[in-house]
């Protein structure tokens, strides 16, 4: 089996730099990938002391980061790798303060691999909830470097799970610990006969719950607020877009406030839902020397802002689960202690049904079954901050994952 991977590897190698001459994200992960051993050659000494983060995206980079941190504050004398597979989650934090060096993940392939580890033999490396590279881990195993894997939540239908013995169950045993989100996943891992296991939480809830120690005003939006009630929709796809568009120009009243913050910031994505709004509107690009007050709809088209932003919500709506690119983070509105609004295809992420069992979020299929809630939101601000106030608990009551990876860890 592991030499079929290492075939398919070679010729996802090629595939992947013939899906770059048509898909400028591929493209820019094609050209990323060709500086990172100059760039580790350049940085890191022979003698140098290390550590590697790895994580496949900007979501899971995230949810590692109050583990991050701990651990960059406690090893002040080891250079700090980060790597990234996806170029959303590279070009976003590659000036990041947690790390002294942020890469593109080479390919899995055994060549890259070698030189990989030829340059470097972190002291620990810490993988997030997956994106599981057997070459690179079983090198690590081979080599008796620590590894171990936190805010894993796993799934009875993948690979590592199968009768036979994949390349990916074989990886999972270069973790020498693994620290699940949940009960099931635990039990997943214990059917392979992994029992180095713990069952630590999400330590997503530890990122956004320090969200609330940090200043999150921003002078522009209290402006455009202008103390009426605000409903904030973020990360929105053109199947979330498309409710807001229908309802925002059926409503009538002007004490309403909507913020968007679409996932696709492009500017013909963006056009195209400013042309369909028939209400006042202002992007954030164009905000200076407008009257934001008088403005009904503000278009968030930067990144960074967004989980400040629901600190001014009433209401919040999270996109992804209209359509089929998968349900965003919605633990970031929920520690502010608003109502949710997500779609409902939500069922592979379980902290949403968690959300919803709780009572603090609602999820909607129809232009109707939105526009029924939402009205019955802005008219009641007393069930408003009632079911905030169930979002915010949450958050509260599912705190300590990072606690119990640095007791781990001795730190």
């Amino acid at each position: 089996m592991h030499f079929i991977y290492n075939i398919g590897i070679y010729l996802a190698t090629f595939g992947v730099k013939f899906g770059a001459l048509f898909n400028s994200k591929l493209k820019k992960g094609v050209i990323g990938r060709q500086s990172t051993f100059e760039v580790l050659e350049n940085n890191l000494k022979k003698e140098d002391k290390t550590l590697w983060f790895h994580c496949a995206s900007l979501g899971e980079y995230e949810q590692g980061l109050p583990v991050f941190s701990e651990l960059r504050n406690h090893y002040k004398h080891h250079k700090i790798i980060l790597s990234f597979f996806s170029p959303s989650g590279y070009e976003i934090r590659k000036n990041t303060q947690i790390a002294d060096i942020v890469i593109y993940l080479p390919l899995d392939t055994k060549a890259n691999v070698k030189r990989f580890f030829d340059i470097l033999n972190p002291d620990l490396t810490v993988f997030v909830k997956y994106d599981i590279w057997p070459n690179f881990l079983l090198k690590l195993k081979q080599k008796n470097l620590r590894a171990i894997l936190i805010s894993a939540s796993f799934r009875k239908n993948q690979f590592y799970f199968k009768s036979y013995n994949t390349p990916f169950k074989k990886a999972l045993f270069a973790f020498e610990h693994i620290f699940t989100q949940n009960e099931s996943s635990k039990k997943l891992l214990q059917h392979i006969d992994y029992n180095q296991v713990t069952v630590s939480g999400d330590t997503r809830f530890d990122r956004v719950n320090n969200q609330l120690n940090t200043d999150n005003k921003l002078d522009f939006i209290e402006i455009f607020k202008n103390k009426k009630t605000c409903i904030v929709a973020g990360s929105t796809w053109p199947e979330d877009e498309a409710l807001f568009i229908n309802f925002i120009n059926s409503e009538s009243s002007k004490d309403l406030k909507f913020i968007i913050a679409p996932h696709n910031i492009k500017t013909s994505q963006i056009k195209n839902f400013q042309e369909k709004l028939t209400k006042s509107n202002v992007l954030f690009s164009e905000k200076d020397n407008k009257q934001l007050s008088e403005k009904q709809v503000f278009i968030v088209d930067t990144i960074g802002i967004l989980s400040k932003i629901y600190n001014y919500a009433d209401i919040t709506y999270v996109g992804g689960a209209m359509g089929n690119t998968g349900l965003h983070n919605t633990l970031e509105p929920a520690v502010f202690g608003v109502p949710i609004i997500i779609g409902s295809n939500h069922h592979k992420f379980p902290e949403a049904q968690a959300l919803i069992d709780n009572g603090g979020m609602f999820s909607i299929s129809t232009q109707t079954e939105f526009d029924e809630l939402v009205k019955k939101l802005i008219n009641n601000s007393d069930l408003c901050r009632e079911l905030g106030s169930k979002n915010k608990a949450f958050i509260q009551n599912n705190r300590g994952a990072v606690i119990q990876i640095l007791y781990y860890l001795r730190i």
